[in-house]
């Protein structure tokens, strides 16, 4: 647990179990942090203390089958279930929240905004997702997901597989801290999210007719929104960034230059530096 946070349990859609770090005064305005596929509520350690240090009440949930939250039953993780959890979250919170959602928990959030029964928000940030992926750096992503179902003797294994992943990003200075997104398996360390997420995300990258669907829902939200776009990603292009903000009138868009996919993760300063702007006009 990181130092500070107060973990909860929240409710998804069917009464699924959520559990999620809290930082900041329970007075002040919601702010929720959804992270990405095959990640969990911690990769946000970095930014929900310092979020909730400028006056945010912070919200960062493992999204279902993610870290300490529960699995879905019977192994279904459809979007659609995940954008239904948002909803769930938001409902919950009983008030309307700042939403951040990093690529699976953008998306979410932006159906469950865009979509009805609509979530209402004061605002939504994406990061370095849009209506739709470049293929390539999507399937790069599941083939990494799928790449060691075996597990990992060591943290420390671990934690190099992920600088191959990532060369541009810098070797962590603590390996120890991937063990928040590991759990045991036997004597093994395997990441901690269900297995059977990867069914569902393989053949649905970018499935006919999502494009059109992300892009409406969008412009339904009628919510303000800022696309934070890794300036060097795979995974969302110069070019679809800009398609998106041309057919979203309330859209805006910043890079974070020398990030990839994982913007957060990547150069975390100046991701904080990036959004912070725009949250200000919410508080």
């Amino acid at each position: 647990m990181t130092a500070g946070s107060l973990p909860r349990r929240f409710a998804g859609r069917g009464g699924i179990g959520l559990t999620a770090d809290v930082w900041g005064e329970a007075s002040a305005p919601p702010l929720l942090l959804l992270h990405g596929g095959g990640q969990t509520r911690h990769a946000w350690d970095r930014t929900g203390p310092r979020l909730a240090a400028l006056g945010w009440r912070v919200i960062a949930p493992d999204l279902r089958g993610h870290g300490t939250s529960e699995w879905s039953a019977d192994g279904d993780y459809d979007l659609d279930l995940f954008a239904d959890d948002v909803r769930a979250l938001v409902a919950g919170l009983g008030e309307r929240p700042v939403v951040v959602g990093a690529s699976l928990g953008g998306l979410s959030a932006l159906l469950a905004a865009g979509e009805p029964p609509r979530a209402v928000m004061r605002a939504l940030v994406l990061v370095d997702v849009a209506h739709r992926p470049d293929g390539r750096g999507a399937r790069r992503i599941v083939a990494f997901m799928r790449g060691r179902p075996e597990g990992f003797a060591s943290v420390e294994e671990a934690a190099a597989a992920v600088s191959a992943y990532l060369p541009h990003r810098p070797s962590p200075d603590d390996p120890e801290r991937l063990r928040k997104n590991l759990r045991r398996h036997g004597d093994r360390w395997v990441w901690h999210w269900d297995p059977r997420i990867l069914d569902s995300f393989e053949g649905r990258i970018d499935p006919p007719g999502r494009a059109e669907r992300v892009l409406a829902a969008a412009r339904r939200a009628a919510v303000p929104l800022l696309l934070v776009r890794g300036g060097i990603s795979d995974v969302v292009r110069e070019d679809i960034a800009e398609e998106f903000c041309a057919e979203v009138p309330l859209a805006r868009r910043v890079d974070v230059a020398d990030a990839g996919h994982m913007v957060a993760g990547d150069r975390n300063d100046h991701f904080f530096d990036a959004i912070v702007p725009f949250l200000e006009e919410f508080t």
